[in-house]
């Protein structure tokens, strides 16, 4: 009876509120905005994921500018295809003006997400805790931060186009290659939480189904990754031609069998007992997927399945029909889920994993809650879990979020670089910053190997 007593005084005492209390949710901090969709959450957390939540509006409005209803609305902006295209660049295939137009639109829409987390990193720079007045522009005023957003996406269409496409598509591919280090970085995590939550179960319970589990994904994965090699040589060489798919898919697998093999070493598995062939199987996957997307972008028709059909002086589109593009192709797809993957768990979650710990800035364990927050955990509201330091760094979350932009708006518009006006040209840059990433991850993933090795004086826990 008290209980029901309770609960309607409670809905009377928000119903009184009314709209001026929902109001100020959108101009106040991260619980009250969420406190009814995340009960009992972590201010760090939810902030994390309203971030998040703007990267995501901004992919979505991005894929809406890709379709063909938009296309005719975009003809209006001052970038819109013009005449001058018969500028002399070897073509990899004829463009129509509106999916051109898409590309540019998504162009614009990447660079306003990545404006306006910039500005968040360097605003946010040493914010040590909640008690900075800082935090309170991170974890709150979500609707003044919405309208920013809103403005600088407005401004960005206004971009003229000059020469902004082609010195923004650099800036795209830097950001990208780091972006798949963090990617890389947070399987390692993952694939290092899992082993290491198996193998305590199978202790506590004294059962081989969890050793039978992760034997089953590490050949799983390991299968995936013999399978995805086989194709590659199928489908992305061959056998006159294509030297340089051929060298950069057998080096990975050679690079891949060595990691492998350093994983299981005896003085590997003395110093970390916790590595294994679980984490080793899901960078060899990974890096396949990789080396899958580089060969994806390679400009030679013989090589790459996937590039537009150049036929005499003339180029049509790889396909039964005139206008069918292949935008959407199975890399992209895969790339963009990836994307959303690995962007929730920067957001959701701090790592058990010292050395994850130390290059994402965040800290290992999230504290015992205080008598104050339990109360307010117990009542179904986010609790600032940061008055004694933040548990995240503020800036480098951001700059993650950029990094985050820029990735995805290489890989909406399939690594192309914007030419002259009608033109959309595949290159050799893409390729290789997408080979070296891999390398990178898998030169990443040894060094947490062999760290402890060479450096004994080190705490590698």
């Amino acid at each position: 009876m008290d209980g029901r007593m309770m609960r309607s005084m409670r809905l009377r005492e928000n119903e009184l509120l009314g709209p001026s209390h929902r109001a100020s949710c959108l101009c106040g901090s991260a619980p009250c905005l969420l406190c009814g969709c995340c009960p009992a959450s972590r201010n760090s957390t939810v902030s994390r994921l309203i971030f998040t939540t703007f990267l995501f509006l901004g992919v979505l409005v991005s894929i809406i500018m890709l379709s063909p209803g938009v296309e005719s609305q975009l003809h209006k902006l001052p970038w819109v295809c013009e005449e001058g295209a018969g500028t002399s660049v070897v073509l990899q295939g004829h463009i129509d003006c509106g999916s051109l137009l898409g590309y540019r639109a998504v162009y614009r829409m990447c660079f306003a997400m990545a404006a306006f987390f910039f500005l968040f990193t360097l605003l946010m720079s040493c914010v040590r805790s909640s008690r900075d007045p800082r935090a309170a522009i991170q974890n709150g005023f979500w609707f003044f931060k919405f309208l920013i957003l809103v403005g600088i996406t407005v401004g960005a269409f206004y971009i003229p186009d000059g020469s902004f496409s082609n010195i923004w598509f650099y800036f795209g591919v830097a950001g990208s290659f780091l972006f798949i280090l963090i990617q890389l970085v947070l399987l390692i995590d993952f694939a290092h939480s899992w082993n290491q939550q198996w193998l305590g179960r199978a202790e506590e319970c004294d059962s081989r189904a969890w050793y039978g589990g992760l034997f089953f994904f590490t050949l799983l994965f390991y299968s995936l990754s013999i399978a995805a090699v086989a194709l590659l040589f199928i489908y992305y060489t061959e056998p006159s031609a294509c030297h340089e798919g051929k060298v950069v898919i057998s080096l990975n697998l050679t690079l891949c069998v060595c990691v492998s093999i350093a994983a299981v070493l005896p003085k590997i598995q003395e110093a970390q007992p916790n590595s294994g062939l679980l984490q080793a199987s899901v960078i060899t996957l990974y890096t396949m997927f990789v080396t899958w997307s580089a060969l994806s972008s390679v400009p030679d028709q013989k090589c790459n399945p996937h590039l537009l059909t150049h036929l005499g002086n003339e180029t049509v589109l790889a396909g039964p029909e005139g206008y069918e593009t292949q935008w959407w192709d199975a890399p992209s797809i895969v790339g963009l889920i990836i994307f959303i993957l690995c962007t929730l768990f920067i957001s959701l979650r701090s790592s058990d994993h010292r050395q994850v710990n130390s290059l994402m800035q965040t800290e290992e364990c999230p504290p015992i809650l205080e008598a104050t927050q339990q109360q307010q955990a117990c009542a179904g509201r986010a609790f600032d879990n940061e008055q004694d330091g933040v548990t995240y760094s503020y800036s480098f979350f951001h700059f993650c979020l950029v990094l985050a932009s820029l990735h995805i708006m290489m890989t909406l518009t399939n690594w192309y670089r914007p030419g002259e006006t009608w033109k959309m040209i595949s290159t050799w840059t893409a390729v290789w910053v997408k080979i070296c990433a891999s390398w990178a991850g898998l030169l990443l993933y040894l060094w947490t190997l062999v760290a402890p090795l060479l450096l004994p004086n080190r705490d590698f826990s």
